[in-house]
């Protein structure tokens, strides 16, 4: 069985839980097993995952970041994108990003939230990019 980590970020709690939630219930469906790991925002995602690199087969990134006045919003996204972009290259492992970059609140909510619409949540989105990479290796042409 494949084990995969969810990295959390909580900064954002009333965001991530929803992304948790999402991001586990299609995991389990898959039969993946699962662990979660919290932490106190995203720029630590990518810490947690070179820590434990080795013990898994996959990790779900997720949290929100929301735009304020200062450009400290580009930077993180920014530094916290490429370090979980060059950790899965580098191990070669699958890394879902389901890390909410939002203008404000409002639109953290909208991305969060379980929509009975045929949008999925980023927590859902990221889980599926791993499943996918992992289920469905290289096809043959």
């Amino acid at each position: 069985m494949k084990k995969i980590l969810i990295i959390n970020s909580s900064y954002y709690s009333n965001i991530s839980k929803h992304l948790i939630l999402n991001a586990k219930k299609k995991l389990i469906k898959e039969k993946f097993k699962i662990e979660i790991l919290e932490v106190p925002g995203v720029f630590e995602i990518p810490i947690a995952i070179r820590k434990n690199v080795k013990k898994y087969d996959g990790f779900v990134a997720l949290g929100c970041v929301i735009k304020g006045q200062t450009p400290h919003f580009d930077l993180i996204c920014f530094s916290t994108f490429n370090s979980i972009l060059n950790l899965s290259i580098k191990f070669n492992k699958p890394i879902g990003n389901g890390i909410i970059t939002a203008l404000n609140l409002k639109q953290a909510v909208q991305r969060s939230k379980t929509l009975k619409k045929k949008k999925p949540n980023k927590g859902s989105e990221a889980a599926e990019a791993v499943i996918s990479i992992l289920k469905n290796g290289p096809k043959k042409i």
